[in-house]
Formats: C-alpha cells, sequence, structure tokens
C-alpha cells in the first residue's frame, strides 16, 4: 500500500473519486465490513458502473487512503483514509434538542457526590457511544479558587496548612517547617498567601508568586518564603515526593465486545483492555491532550498507546466557571466508531460536566 503524500488532501482528489470515498467510508463505518464496487454500484446511486467504481477505487488504494484485507475482497479504509474523511468530508452538526434533553436527563442527579456523577458521566457515554466512556478527574480540589491559607506550627518540626476554598471545602496539609521559622513568619506567610490566591487557583496563582519572592519584592523574611516555595511545590505536584495522581474513571468495556465480526477484532479488543489497564499512561496521554480547544480525535497509530490495538480516541476537555480546564472526558473505541454521532455527543457531555460541577 503507498501512503499518501506529506500534504494529501481532499483537493487531489476530482468530485467522482470524493464521492466515492465518502459512500465507501460511510458504508464501512457502519457495517465494519469491506465495501465492494458492485454492492456500491446499487447503493451509492452515483449511476457509476462497478468497472468505473473499480477504477476509481484502485486510485483511491494507490493514493492510499484505502486498503484490501483479502484477496479478491472489497475495501476498508486506511487510518490516512479516516484521517482524510474526519478531517475534511465528516458533517458533524450540534445535537438536537431532543437528545440534548435525554443527555441533561441521564446525567441528572444534584445531590449525587462528583465522583459518582462523573462515573455515571463515563458509563452513558460508553452505553450511548458503543465504546469504553473515560472521564479524567479533577486533580483535586486545588483546581477550585482559594479564599484563605492559613499556617499552624505543630510539633516535631511540622506545620499545618489550612487551605479554604471559595465553595467552602477545605483541606488539611502537613509540612515540614523550615528551621528557625517563627510563629510571626508563620503568620505573615500565611496573610501573604492570602492576599495573593483569593478567589483564584492555585495554578494560576504560582508562577506570580513564586517570581514575586524571586524578585525579592515580598515583605517576608527568608524562612517565610522558604515555606511557602516549598507549600507551592508540593500542593501543585511539582516535586517529586509529591503525590499527584489523577483519578481515571473507565466504564463499559463490555460495549467494545458487541457486534464483533472477526477472530482478529477480538485480538484488537484484547489488546485495548490492555491499554486500558495502563492508566498511568493513558492519563499522561489526557493531560497532554486536555488542552486542546474543543474536540480532539486520535485516530489508530497516531498515538503510540493505542499503536497495537489500532484504537481511536475522541476527547473533549471540561471547564469551570472561569474556562479554566479541570479535567476530561472522552470515548475510546475500534477505529469503525460513528465519529458523527460520537464528536458530538463528547463535546456535549464535557459541557454538561463542567456545569454540574461549577454548581456542585
Amino acid at each position: 500500500m503507498t501512503a499518501p503524500a506529506p500534504h494529501f488532501s481532499l483537493s487531489d482528489l476530482d468530485s467522482r473519486a470524493r464521492r466515492v470515498f465518502r459512500d465507501i467510508v460511510e458504508s464501512y463505518l457502519e457495517s465494519g465490513a469491506p465495501v465492494g464496487s458492485k454492492t456500491l454500484a446499487l447503493s451509492s446511486g452515483q449511476n457509476l458502473s462497478p468497472a468505473t467504481i473499480r477504477n476509481t477505487m484502485a486510485e483511491l488504494s494507490r493514493f492510499g487512503l484505502l486498503a484490501s484485507p483479502h484477496v479478491s475482497a472489497g475495501r476498508i479504509p486506511t487510518q490516512a483514509g479516516l484521517r482524510l474523511f474526519v478531517d475534511g468530508l465528516l458533517e458533524i452538526g450540534d445535537l438536537g434538542k431532543t437528545e440534548q434533553a435525554n443527555l441533561e436527563a441521564r446525567l441528572a442527579g444534584s445531590n449525587q457526590s462528583p465522583d459518582r456523577f462523573l462515573e455515571q458521566a463515563s458509563g452513558m457515554l460508553a452505553g450511548l457511544a458503543g465504546g469504553a466512556g473515560l472521564v479524567l478527574c479533577p486533580q483535586s480540589q486545588l483546581s477550585s479558587p482559594l479564599r484563605h491559607v492559613e499556617f499552624v506550627a505543630l510539633d516535631n518540626g511540622q506545620a499545618l496548612v489550612v487551605l479554604v476554598f471559595e465553595d467552602g471545602h477545605i483541606e488539611n496539609r502537613l509540612m515540614p517547617r523550615p528551621e528557625g521559622l517563627l510563629p510571626a513568619s508563620l503568620e505573615r506567610a500565611g496573610n501573604f498567601l492570602s492576599a495573593r490566591l483569593k478567589g483564584r487557583r492555585l495554578e494560576e496563582a504560582r508562577a506570580d508568586i513564586l517570581e514575586e519572592i524571586a524578585q525579592g519584592h515580598a515583605q517576608i523574611d527568608a524562612s517565610a518564603a522558604s515555606l511557602i516555595e516549598q507549600g507551592l511545590a508540593t500542593w501543585s505536584g511539582q516535586d517529586d515526593g509529591a503525590e499527584s495522581k489523577r483519578a481515571l474513571i473507565v466504564r463499559g468495556r463490555a460495549q467494545l465486545l458487541d457486534n464483533l465480526e472477526a477472530q482478529t477484532d477480538l485480538e484488537r479488543i484484547r489488546l485495548l483492555f490492555e491499554d486500558l489497564e495502563r492508566k498511568e499512561e493513558l492519563i499522561a496521554l489526557l493531560d497532554r491532550t486536555e488542552q486542546a480547544d474543543g474536540v480532539k480525535i486520535f485516530i489508530g497509530t497516531e498515538n503510540p498507546l493505542f499503536s497495537l490495538s489500532g484504537s481511536s480516541l475522541v476527547i473533549a476537555p471540561y471547564r469551570d466557571a472561569k474556562q479554566n480546564i479541570l479535567g476530561a472526558v472522552g470515548v475510546i473505541g475500534p477505529t469503525r466508531l460513528n465519529y458523527a454521532r460520537v464528536i458530538p455527543m463528547v463535546d456535549y457531555t464535557a459541557q454538561l460536566v463542567g456545569r454540574w460541577l461549577n454548581k456542585a
């Protein structure tokens, strides 16, 4: 099979080739079966003979957009073909009012815990999209704006830091206390942080605070500055000893086993299950891609994590009221996803998750 040129685009195809290519990909995404020229001639409504379609299919194969899984079989889109289709030919509209209301009803229940709500969102995506639903949870409550910070001296060279968030949530953290740090310095450190963190998330203010200390503009002594620097590193997961684990919710693995038509499909699903068990790598992938503006799509080997299972991932970030990204939701499954349905569904679910978490 010949790979398409690096800058290959739809403009390299004439109108007939585009129509045949679109029909083949849409038929494959619907059925999962190779598409033959006779079948296409009968179903496409293009008034093209099987011979003409075969010639066009051969041309598309030379471009690296189609492949034949077996000798004398019909054609299926390659990974490059799917990417070209998704980027240039896929028609994606917003969800209708009825579908939006359906998703909202499925996620209704304002009294449930955030963990339960996110599990429900993951399961809903799995059930509706025919793949496994993924939700990357917020790192912690530190993703929320802060109201107040206070340090309390403890025995054994430790300090207790009290983090009060705007939503009323309180977190207490233990940390080593710099040698020689006086109670007055603890109070100044708390006041200094409270003034700069009030109404802001830790990650938003961290760089500004550290720069102010480095420039010598902070009205605090060296011990208090050391305490603040150590605390900012620990709370934001910047030091090697910090626990900065993120929770990943995966629901609907059984959905991937539905409608398998060949043993090779089962083997790909087995490999995909192995990928899903490598949660640390998957979390790292989602962390890198959740900064995307809107929905992001990985097809097959476009990401090394799924290179063996040949899977696709559709992911969208969810945000807080200030449009800061908190996490991501998505669907993972075989490359034969119904992209036209899954993409707007993932996008709207991300909006619902962000909206609910902002109210919680």
